[in-house]
Protein backbone atom coordinates (compact mmCIF):
# COMPACT_ATOMS: atom_id res chain seq x y z
CA UNK A 1 0.00 0.00 0.00
CA UNK A 2 1.49 3.09 -0.80
CA UNK A 3 0.11 6.49 1.15
CA UNK A 4 -1.34 9.44 -0.15
CA UNK A 5 -3.76 11.34 2.02
CA UNK A 6 -5.31 10.23 5.63
CA UNK A 7 -7.44 7.20 4.49
CA UNK A 8 -6.33 7.33 1.32
CA UNK A 9 -4.03 4.30 -0.51
CA UNK A 10 -2.95 3.37 -3.61
CA UNK A 11 -2.45 -0.93 -4.02
CA UNK A 12 0.58 -1.71 -5.65
CA UNK A 13 -0.82 -4.34 -7.01
CA UNK A 14 -3.63 -2.30 -9.33
CA UNK A 15 -0.22 -0.83 -10.81
CA UNK A 16 0.43 -2.48 -13.97
CA UNK A 17 4.11 -1.47 -15.36
CA UNK A 18 5.43 -2.61 -18.77
CA UNK A 19 8.98 -1.66 -20.25
CA UNK A 20 9.25 -0.44 -23.81
CA UNK A 21 11.93 0.89 -25.97
CA UNK A 22 12.57 4.81 -25.32
CA UNK A 23 13.25 7.19 -27.59
CA UNK A 24 15.85 10.44 -26.87
CA UNK A 25 19.01 9.57 -24.94
CA UNK A 26 20.48 6.25 -24.51
CA UNK A 27 23.51 5.88 -26.78
CA UNK A 28 23.98 2.44 -27.81
CA UNK A 29 21.60 1.06 -25.85
CA UNK A 30 18.60 2.86 -26.78
CA UNK A 31 17.64 -0.01 -29.69
CA UNK A 32 18.78 -2.98 -27.40
CA UNK A 33 17.36 -2.19 -23.87
CA UNK A 34 13.79 -1.47 -22.92
CA UNK A 35 14.39 1.91 -20.61
CA UNK A 36 10.84 3.73 -21.02
CA UNK A 37 7.74 2.55 -18.47
CA UNK A 38 4.41 2.59 -19.16
CA UNK A 39 2.56 2.59 -16.27
CA UNK A 40 -1.45 1.94 -16.13
CA UNK A 41 -3.69 2.35 -13.52
CA UNK A 42 -7.01 1.57 -13.57
CA UNK A 43 -9.13 4.12 -12.06
CA UNK A 44 -12.80 2.57 -12.53
CA UNK A 45 -11.82 -0.86 -11.14
CA UNK A 46 -9.55 0.46 -8.09
CA UNK A 47 -10.92 -1.02 -4.86
CA UNK A 48 -8.70 0.99 -2.64
CA UNK A 49 -9.78 4.71 -3.62
CA UNK A 50 -13.04 6.02 -2.14
CA UNK A 51 -15.81 7.00 -5.27
CA UNK A 52 -15.06 10.98 -4.53
CA UNK A 53 -11.25 10.88 -4.77
CA UNK A 54 -11.93 8.42 -8.80
CA UNK A 55 -14.36 11.02 -10.12
CA UNK A 56 -12.03 14.12 -9.16
CA UNK A 57 -9.14 11.58 -10.43
CA UNK A 58 -10.88 11.35 -13.86
CA UNK A 59 -11.36 14.85 -14.32
CA UNK A 60 -7.34 15.80 -13.33
CA UNK A 61 -5.92 12.84 -15.64
CA UNK A 62 -7.02 14.61 -18.83
CA UNK A 63 -5.66 12.95 -22.10
CA UNK A 64 -3.91 10.41 -19.87
CA UNK A 65 -6.83 8.73 -19.23
CA UNK A 66 -8.46 6.13 -22.02
CA UNK A 67 -11.99 5.60 -22.85
CA UNK A 68 -11.81 2.67 -20.13
CA UNK A 69 -10.94 4.43 -17.51
CA UNK A 70 -7.33 3.57 -17.45
CA UNK A 71 -4.74 6.04 -16.39
CA UNK A 72 -1.78 5.72 -18.82
CA UNK A 73 1.75 7.28 -17.78
CA UNK A 74 4.99 7.41 -20.02
CA UNK A 75 8.28 7.91 -18.23
CA UNK A 76 11.18 7.70 -20.69
CA UNK A 77 13.04 11.12 -18.97
CA UNK A 78 15.81 8.87 -17.50
CA UNK A 79 18.76 6.07 -19.23
CA UNK A 80 17.76 3.47 -16.59
CA UNK A 81 14.38 1.31 -15.99
CA UNK A 82 14.55 1.60 -12.25
CA UNK A 83 14.76 5.43 -12.62
CA UNK A 84 12.00 5.18 -14.81
CA UNK A 85 9.61 3.46 -13.23
CA UNK A 86 10.40 5.52 -9.77
CA UNK A 87 9.20 8.79 -12.12
CA UNK A 88 6.11 7.10 -13.33
CA UNK A 89 5.15 6.26 -9.92
CA UNK A 90 5.81 9.45 -8.53
CA UNK A 91 3.90 11.48 -11.37
CA UNK A 92 0.90 8.61 -10.33
CA UNK A 93 1.34 9.75 -6.64
CA UNK A 94 1.35 13.16 -7.03
CA UNK A 95 -1.84 12.99 -9.91
CA UNK A 96 -3.77 10.59 -6.86
CA UNK A 97 -2.91 13.21 -3.94
CA UNK A 98 -3.65 16.57 -6.08
CA UNK A 99 -7.34 14.67 -6.27
CA UNK A 100 -7.08 13.64 -2.80
CA UNK A 101 -7.14 17.70 -1.65
CA UNK A 102 -10.91 18.29 -0.60
CA UNK A 103 -11.76 21.80 -1.53
CA UNK A 104 -12.85 24.20 1.18
CA UNK A 105 -16.30 25.61 0.23
CA UNK A 106 -16.11 29.58 0.85
CA UNK A 107 -18.78 30.71 3.42
CA UNK A 108 -20.30 34.27 2.56
CA UNK A 109 -19.37 36.60 5.32
CA UNK A 110 -20.35 40.42 5.71
CA UNK A 111 -18.12 43.26 6.50
CA UNK A 112 -18.00 44.35 10.43
CA UNK A 113 -19.76 47.49 11.46
CA UNK A 114 -16.22 49.18 12.26
CA UNK A 115 -15.26 48.52 8.71
CA UNK A 116 -17.78 49.98 7.13
CA UNK A 117 -17.59 53.35 9.02
CA UNK A 118 -13.78 53.61 8.37
CA UNK A 119 -14.49 53.10 4.48
CA UNK A 120 -17.22 55.61 4.89
CA UNK A 121 -15.00 58.13 6.70
CA UNK A 122 -11.97 57.29 4.22
CA UNK A 123 -14.60 58.12 0.81
CA UNK A 124 -16.03 61.45 2.58
CA UNK A 125 -12.30 62.74 3.67
CA UNK A 126 -11.04 61.61 -0.52
CA UNK A 127 -13.96 63.53 -1.83
CA UNK A 128 -13.29 66.29 0.88
CA UNK A 129 -9.86 66.32 -1.35
CA UNK A 130 -10.84 66.24 -4.79
CA UNK A 131 -13.91 68.84 -3.69
CA UNK A 132 -10.76 71.47 -3.00
CA UNK A 133 -8.93 70.55 -6.62
CA UNK A 134 -12.29 72.02 -8.24
CA UNK A 135 -10.85 76.00 -8.14
CA UNK A 136 -13.92 76.94 -6.28
CA UNK A 137 -13.23 78.61 -3.39
CA UNK A 138 -13.68 76.59 0.27
CA UNK A 139 -15.88 78.44 2.69
CA UNK A 140 -14.29 78.79 6.06
CA UNK A 141 -16.85 77.87 8.79
CA UNK A 142 -15.95 80.38 11.89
Amino acid sequence: MIPIAPRVFLDEDEIVETFVRASGPGGQNVNKVSTAVQLRFDVRGSKTLPDWVKEKLERLAGRRLTNDGVIVIVAQRYRTQERNREDALARLVELVRQASVVEVTRRPTRPTLGSQKRRLETKARRSGIKAGRQGKPVRDED
